[in-house]
């Protein structure tokens, strides 16, 4: 009989001091056998950015958006992603203490950060800033990542 794991019997990953360097650790839902949650856009895979559209912002130089990839990794309602030497692990159902909590990968402060489904979206709110967004959607298999008021992207999948 194979054994059910569920995605609250995995402990939360956080991103290690420092960040996780150019090497991203291995996945961490893997062992995961839990159905993706109703209403659960399937995000999972590998994505590299294609394209970025900044939103009134001067283009950066070199623009360090067009290198990113990221993991994304889900079980229930449970989401990881995996970029930039950052982990971010959470639980879409709505809270704060079950989001994001963990560092930022543009400075490495501390965050705080609600995530839901909405739609067939993948929405992050963080606490205390309720004007900004940041989504993830999936338009067939081209992923869009909407970075509040910084910036739009597409990403394409590079495998699972």
């Amino acid at each position: 009989m194979v054994r059910r794991v569920l995605s609250r019997d995995i402990p939360v990953a956080h991103t290690p001091p420092g960040g996780y360097g150019k090497t991203m650790p291995p996945p961490i839902l893997a062992q995961c056998t839990e159905a993706l949650a109703p209403g659960a856009p399937d995000l999972r895979g590998l994505w590299r950015v294609a394209e970025v559209t900044w939103k009134g912002q001067p283009l950066p130089d070199p623009d360090r958006v067009l290198q990113h990839v990221e993991r994304i990794e889900q079980c229930g309602d449970r989401v990881c992603i995996t970029a930039d030497g950052i982990i971010h692990d959470m639980w879409a159902d709505g809270t704060p203490e079950h989001g994001v909590n963990d560092v930022a990968a543009a400075d490495g402060r501390p965050i705080s950060v609600v995530c839901t489904f909405e739609e067939g979206v993948h929405v992050l709110r963080p606490v205390g800033h309720p004007e900004f967004t940041v989504t993830r959607h999936l338009d067939g298999d081209v992923l869009f990542w909407d970075y509040g008021p910084f910036f739009s992207a597409r990403l394409e999948r590079l495998g699972e």
